[in-house]
């Protein structure tokens, strides 16, 4: 596919002066968003649509708009007005055909500072359903991309003004009942739990950049308390260490994503630091959520570690360690269960 950008010219018909501006949407924020979200730009004139872009993105708002408008026939004598979420799932539809006719290379995220590959088959279909999911989730060990791939993606996002604003979380579970005792104010009590997620966005904008854009609340990091009562549009939001979530502390954030937003959630079911009574909000996602067609889930494995060849191992052995200690667990509970039978019978 071309790299050149190429204009194409639309007409609808028929022409309906009450169907185009329910079409374009009030201040043509509707014209606006397709703009924004495919790559494009449109410049209208009655019902003469001109679109300028990548030769792909021309085709994918012109297909857009004839869909939509066709939504804006009049209806037993009254033109429906297009609501916000029929654009934005309009779009996102428009946004995965595109994905799955595209080439592989696409997956490729550009930054400022490069651009960043997927090292394995997971970490490519992780980044691709990135792209074409309003919500994915990555699951698996330290080490396996889940964090920096979605700042990636989420960078890349921005830049191409896909999205208006980054959003970054992670609950601050290991400071429990201490964190009053660490010192300095709540920003600085909370950040070392936020390091990982700056370390990330300092390699790929830079230090000033990265800065500049939190000063502008372009960039936002904070912790998954700051989420209540909040809604999320144009916006995307990446949820890290998710284990640590309590079922409702989960069901919260999922429910502050609005509209034109994205969300990635990452996180270790393995490493759970809440108390042994209280159950994973990620699990509990996984067994709830796992047949919604707009989630994507992706599992990784010890194979899938790209740090020094050492962790891969680790990984691996601890994994073997808890297999043969839950193992050797049900062959307690299973003789413990048969002496109670028999126990049962002889009296």
């Amino acid at each position: 596919m071309s790299s050149k950008l190429t204009t194409m010219n639309l007409y609808l018909e028929p022409v309906e002066t009450r169907r185009l501006a329910s079409l374009c949407g009030p201040f043509d924020d509707n014209i606006k968003q397709i703009e924004r979200r495919v790559g494009v730009e449109i410049v209208r004139k009655n019902n003469h649509f001109q679109i300028t872009g990548l030769p792909r993105n021309c085709l994918s708002a012109n297909n857009l708009l004839k869909e939509l408008y066709i939504e804006t026939q009049t209806v037993k004598g009254s033109t429906p007005d297009l609501e916000p979420e029929q654009v934005h799932i309009a779009i996102q539809e428009a946004i995965a055909l595109e994905q799955e006719d595209a080439s592989d290379d696409s997956i490729n995220i550009k930054t400022r500072r490069g651009v960043i590959k997927p090292r394995n088959p997971n970490q490519s279909l992780y980044v691709a359903n990135i792209v074409r999911h309003d919500i994915t989730f990555g699951i698996g060990p330290a080490g396996t991309g889940k964090t920096y791939l979605a700042v990636a993606a989420a960078v890349d996002a921005l830049e191409r003004q896909e999205v208006r604003r980054i959003l970054l979380t992670r609950p601050a579970v290991e400071a429990g009942e201490k964190l009053g005792f660490l010192p300095g104010d709540l920003s600085q009590k909370v950040d070392p739990y936020l390091r990982p997620l700056y370390d990330a966005l300092f390699e790929m904008l830079g230090f000033e950049k990265v800065e500049r854009l939190i000063e502008k609340n372009v960039i936002e990091v904070a912790p998954l308390a700051y989420m209540r009562g909040r809604t999320l549009n144009d916006a995307f939001i990446i949820l890290d260490e998710s284990q640590n979530t309590t079922i409702e502390q989960m069901k919260m954030f999922l429910t502050r994503i609005g509209f034109n937003s994205r969300a990635v959630i990452t996180g270790d079911i393995t490493q759970t630091d809440l108390p042994k009574h209280q159950k994973s909000g990620l699990r509990h996602a996984i067994e709830v959520l796992s047949q919604v067609e707009e989630i994507s889930f992706n599992f990784f494995v010890s194979q899938d570690v790209v740090r020094h060849p050492v962790v891969a191992r680790i990984v691996e052995a601890y994994e073997a360690f808890d297999l043969k200690e839950q193992t050797l667990k049900a062959k307690k509970e299973s003789q413990y269960q048969k002496q109670q039978e028999a126990a049962a019978h002889e009296s």
